[in-house]
């Protein structure tokens, strides 16, 4: 992801700071150094940087901390939260609702990727249930309404544009007035784009917003802009009036620092983020359990409501009885790999290549527990069977065994008899919870006593989440 090199220098200035003796002013000061390079190498803004180098000096006032106080765990938390505020404005956008009819326009520079984006927004709410239509009001760019149209098609989606109608205005009230008429309950114009900030892209901008008084301005964002982020939001916010932000590109390799520029310059929440070119390549953005995956630290609090939703209700007792057992075939991960893709793109490339592979392996494979079994005649048969070099079913094994390792550790779980997902997180324990973590991530988050204040703050279920972040 786009920001993985950010969040990996901050956890390597968290983690030198964690080594030090002694936690003074000069390891403070080292720390936060490091962390402020990382950002503005990351192309965060300049002024950004500056404030919450003052914010978290504030709050980590060692002076005045009691003696006995965790002075590493209070920086981490501290570093945590102001990297949250950076990309929280403090309010919500516009949600809209089923039923009731909703008018939302994107808009966003050429190339940004404004027309998928309005593809993605439209599946994802259809699959939730509302009966989105999509209006192309980009006239401006050659092939707009071709691509609209074919993302709109191939998603069920309906649709409306002209070929022979010139003035997006016009385009934008007609679709908009016929989706009302056939009781479409959100409604989505996609607007014209500039290669570049121009008086003509504003001022169309601002004529169509008047036209169809939209409940909701998305300002879709291409992650890869860097510094100029905040100039071309702060832009945008002053001649539309910007409710929220999408930020794509985030499966590239650019720096995206600038995505926290955006939410400062336009004081809207980022709502979802672009992870690939595919219509579910899309998923919602929410702070914390974002700047948590940033740190290294998993999501915490989205993790187990996404096991919620793709494990079928009728297989969780299932599963949660073998993981009381303690027992973990390959078979059981390929399982669990089928129900993580349905979670959304994140490692979705290394699972699929894992899950070709086990298609290569025999039933005795899958089903057995026992590791010796996979010997070196074996794994090559899975290799040439499914076209992948002997390292990669390698590593696939070796994935597996950290796994089974972990489910091991889980062994006499104590689980109710009509046990769902939750039955796990009620029951768990501090031991347990310590003995499945990485000994580098418990003594991230401040050793046994930093656990269980974090399961005191966060909730069992939230702190679950770990799992999730485990895999790399």
């Amino acid at each position: 992801m786009v920001l993985a090199q950010l969040g990996g220098s901050i956890s390597r200035a968290l983690a030198q700071m964690s080594n030090a003796t002694v936690i003074d002013e000069k390891v403070l000061n080292d720390c936060l150094n490091e962390i402020s390079r990382a950002l503005l190498q990351a192309d965060v803004q300049f002024k950004m940087v500056r404030d919450m180098q003052a914010n978290i000096k504030r709050i980590v006032n060692l002076e005045a901390l009691a003696a006995g106080t965790n002075k590493r765990r209070i920086m981490q938390q501290a570093v945590f939260t102001e990297l949250c505020n950076m990309l929280d404005p403090g309010k919500p956008s516009f949600t809209p609702k089923k039923g009731k009819p909703s008018v939302v326009m994107f808009v966003g520079l050429q190339g940004s990727g404004k027309t998928t984006t309005c593809s993605k927004y439209a599946y994802y709410h259809q699959k939730k249930g509302f009966k989105p239509a999509l209006v192309c009001a980009d006239t401006f760019r050659a092939g707009a309404f071709d691509q609209l149209k074919q993302n709109a098609t191939k998603a069920k989606i309906p649709f409306y544009g002209s070929y022979m109608e010139s003035d997006p205005v016009k385009i934008a009230v007609e679709g908009v007035e016929r989706f009302k008429k056939e009781n479409c309950d959100l409604i989505i114009v996609d607007t014209s784009g500039r290669h570049k900030q121009e008086a003509a892209l504003f001022e169309e901008m601002r004529q169509v917003s008047e036209a169809t008084k939209p409940d909701l301005v998305i300002f879709v964002m291409d992650s890869s802009i860097g510094q100029a982020a905040f100039d071309q939001a702060q832009a945008f916010k002053q001649s539309v009036s910007v409710g929220a932000v999408i930020i794509t590109k985030m499966d590239g390799h650019a720096k995206g620092g600038g995505a926290l520029s955006a939410v400062a310059a336009t004081k809207s929440p980022v709502i979802f983020i672009g992870t690939g070119e595919h219509i579910d390549d899309f998923e919602v953005f929410d702070v914390k359990p974002f700047v948590s995956r940033l740190l290294g630290m998993g999501d915490w609090s989205g993790f187990m409501d996404k096991i919620h939703e793709v494990i079928p209700t009728d297989q969780q007792p299932d599963l949660l009885q073998k993981l009381s057992e303690g027992s973990f075939s390959l078979r059981l991960m390929y399982e669990q790999f089928q129900n993580l893709l349905k979670m959304g793109p994140i490692g979705q490339a290394k699972i699929k290549r894992y899950m070709t592979m086990m298609d290569s392996m025999t039933d005795a494979e899958l089903d057995s527990t026992n590791p010796k079994l996979m010997t070196e005649s074996r794994i090559i048969r899975i290799a040439r069977g499914s076209g992948r070099p002997v390292r990669d079913v390698m590593d696939m094994l070796e994935e597996y065994k950290r796994l089974a390792k972990i489910w091991g550790k889980m062994k006499g779980l104590k689980l109710q008899k009509k046990g769902d997902m939750s039955a796990l997180t009620r029951n768990m324990n501090v031991q347990q919870m310590s003995k499945a973590l990485p000994p580098q991530m418990l003594k991230q988050i401040g050793g046994m006593g930093g656990l269980q204040s974090l399961m005191k703050q966060m909730g069992s279920k939230e702190m679950s989440g770990m799992f999730g972040g485990m895999g790399g």
